[in-house]
């Protein structure tokens, strides 16, 4: 049984399909957490304003709004509560879709119960600071490289002392290369220490999205980066001169 803490935690369930989001209730409640569920995009949308989950498991193929839209809706409001999409889609192209406009996680159906709670498990997070919180944590954050730095009891990232706003795997794999400046690491290795709960095939696509996505929110260009970069071939880094 999980702590106390993790007990309260609250799980948004947007999924169409009544059997899964029974079976998705049942397991969640039984690990500890309050679930909230929704039958369709617009409402999902709505819970997710009004009820202030911790995390999101979100189906794509949904009535009156897709998840998709869901999803780029809450980001686009400044809303970064962890989303895993949830779907039978396994194209390529969906998952990337997915993780570009911000989603933290892409799980296929039908899928391992054990696997999901893991995940979820994985993603959840403190989902916000009071500005008083956050002004505490820039004064206390450790320099990482320039104007970079890191504050790691508030899993927060600042830039030039001002708080970026970063999902959790963003996070998790800017510090973890961080904490290890200028090792190289292939987008395997990655797959297998930041998104660490058993990856099978190719979705090593997903290291470059969020790579991609990491640089446009804390390097000043985008397009030249000076904190995490490419070795051809081998993987990416953490560049400390």
């Amino acid at each position: 049984m999980e702590q106390k803490a993790e007990q309260q935690k609250t799980v948004l369930i947007v999924e169409d399909e009544k059997n899964i989001v029974d079976i998705l209730r049942f397991n969640l409640q039984r690990e500890g957490y309050r679930t909230v569920e929704a039958y369709d995009g617009a409402d999902g949308l709505e819970k997710a304003r009004s009820e202030n989950p911790d995390i999101i498991l979100l189906d794509v193929m949904l009535p009156k709004m897709i998840g998709f839209d869901v999803c780029r809706t809450l980001r686009e409001e400044g809303n970064n509560v962890p989303v895993i999409i949830l779907t039978a889609r396994e194209e390529e192209a969906d998952k990337v879709l997915g993780l570009e406009i911000g989603a933290d996680d892409y799980i296929t159906k039908p899928f391992s119960m054990r696997e999901l709670i893991a995940r979820v498990k994985a993603n959840i997070r403190r989902t916000g600071m009071n500005a008083a919180a956050a002004a505490t944590a820039a004064t206390t954050a450790m320099p990482v490289v320039g104007n970079l730095s890191i504050n790691t009891d508030s899993r927060q990232v600042f830039r030039d002392g001002k708080p970026m706003d970063l999902t959790t795997r963003e996070y998790e794999l800017l510090t973890f290369l961080a904490s290890h400046p200028n090792k190289v690491y292939s987008r395997i290795d990655l797959m297998e220490q930041v998104w660490n709960y058993g990856y099978v095939g190719d979705d090593v696509r997903t290291v470059d999205v969020t790579v991609r996505r990491l640089r446009e929110k804390i390097e000043a260009d985008p397009a030249n980066p000076v904190f995490i970069l490419t070795r051809r071939g081998a993987g990416y880094y953490f560049s400390v001169k």
